[in-house]
């Protein structure tokens, strides 16, 4: 059997923060998928590849549902493309943000390769952690008529399964002030001094100290600032970028509305990316929460809400429910971060397991007041929702 951790290590080698190594690293993916006689389809997007891939019979002949991964990966130091073990941790740039569950994904697309009962369809994306939240190559595939009864991404998530997330209000917010020598600077206005101001502003508007079922509240981040031309001048232009994680339920234009209250500033351009809500009681969702608990008795809890946003929401947008579904592990996007190899090999399981009881389990009648009562006490002590922390784009 092929291993997802020699798969991972492999893929955690291409430094997929840089366009040459993502188009070397999708070269490797489609060599590895096609010399196991799964055929792959190559598309590009803004120049980068995008992998398309399937096993199992047609879509429109049987249920279908649909493995989504991305290779790129926020930049890190060189060391960190080297990966390292340390006991059941495996570590280095990408492990758990997703290279570990991409590799774990071809490995069950590998395994369900024989299987005649459900179209299952691999799609390998190069932008997911791209700034250019407007210009996705998964909205461009699902455009071109891609389609599925259900979508899985593997974003990082300890094997619980992420049926909310926050919402994306991105933008570029631009504070004017008046140039003057710096040796006086009482002469001028610092654009930048105020800039800062401006955030903390932004930080203390009332829909920030809003809460829902799964979140507490919305979070913000000052991504990006730039501002002042020479040492010795008192800026008079600042620019900076203000990602807001919005809840669901909240009205973006209304935070929007609030944050233009804020004297001094103009928003220059916002991209709006919405939350991601999935039924609980969707048959997808149960029979993944019920392959899930076969492998992971001891799981506390595993309907979850992810503080990030992920591609999930083009998948809901194109009406197909999506959720984010990945390996254990931690310090994504930090200068530690690892997988859990135990997890890996639990994860490809369950994705096997996840697609050959999805045919049994849509053929069930409707579940009613009771049967669904039944079904809730079986799962007691792994039902729970809570919001796990999470973060992309």
């Amino acid at each position: 059997m092929v291993d997802e951790r020699v798969l991972t290590e492999r893929l955690i080698s291409y430094d997929t923060s840089r366009a040459e190594e993502l188009v070397a690293a999708a070269g490797f993916v489609k060599g590895w998928l096609e010399s196991r006689d799964i055929e792959v389809q190559d598309h590009e997007h803004n120049a980068l590849p995008v992998l398309i891939a399937a096993v199992g019979p047609p879509a429109n002949e049987v249920p279908s549902v649909i493995f989504h991964g991305h290779l790129d990966v926020v930049p890190g130091r060189h060391e960190q493309f080297t990966p390292q073990i340390e006991g059941d941790r495996l570590i280095g740039r990408g492990a758990y943000d997703m290279k570990g569950a991409l590799a774990a994904m071809m490995c069950a697309l590998k395994d369900l390769s024989g299987q005649e009962r459900v179209a299952v369809r691999f799609i390998c994306v190069p932008d997911e952690e791209s700034e250019e939240l407007d210009q996705r190559s998964t909205d461009a595939i699902l455009g071109r008529g891609v389609n599925a009864a259900f979508a899985i991404t593997g974003e990082p998530t300890n094997l619980h399964i992420g049926v909310a997330a926050k919402g994306v209000l991105a933008m570029q917010i631009v504070v004017h002030g008046k140039a003057a020598h710096s040796s006086t600077p009482w002469l001028g206005e610092n654009a930048v001094l105020k800039a800062v101001d401006a955030f903390r502003a932004i930080q203390s508007l009332p829909f920030t100290r809003e809460s829902s079922e799964l979140f507490d509240a919305p979070s913000i981040n000052l991504g990006r600032i730039e501002g002042g031309d020479a040492l010795n001048m008192v800026p008079d232009a600042c620019r900076m970028a203000v990602d807001v994680r919005y809840l669901p339920g909240q009205d973006p234009e209304e935070v929007m509305a609030q944050i233009r209250t804020i004297e001094g500033i103009e928003i220059e351009r916002s991209f709006l990316h919405p939350p991601v809500t999935v039924s609980r009681n969707d048959r997808h969702v149960q029979a993944l929460r019920e392959a899930v608990v076969r492998l992971s008795p001891d799981m506390e809890t595993i309907s979850v809400g992810r503080d990030g946003a992920s591609d999930a929401v083009s998948f809901i947008q194109a009406g197909i429910p999506a959720v984010e579904f990945g390996p254990a592990g931690g310090g994504h996007h930090g200068p530690d971060e690892w997988v859990s190899l135990q997890s890996l090999a639990r994860y490809r399981r369950t994705l096997s397991d996840f697609v050959r009881g999805l045919p049994l389990r849509l053929q069930e009648p409707s579940a009613g007041a009771g049967q669904a009562k039944q079904r809730a006490s079986a799962l007691d002590g792994v039902e729970g929702l809570r919001a796990i922390d999470g973060g992309l784009a």
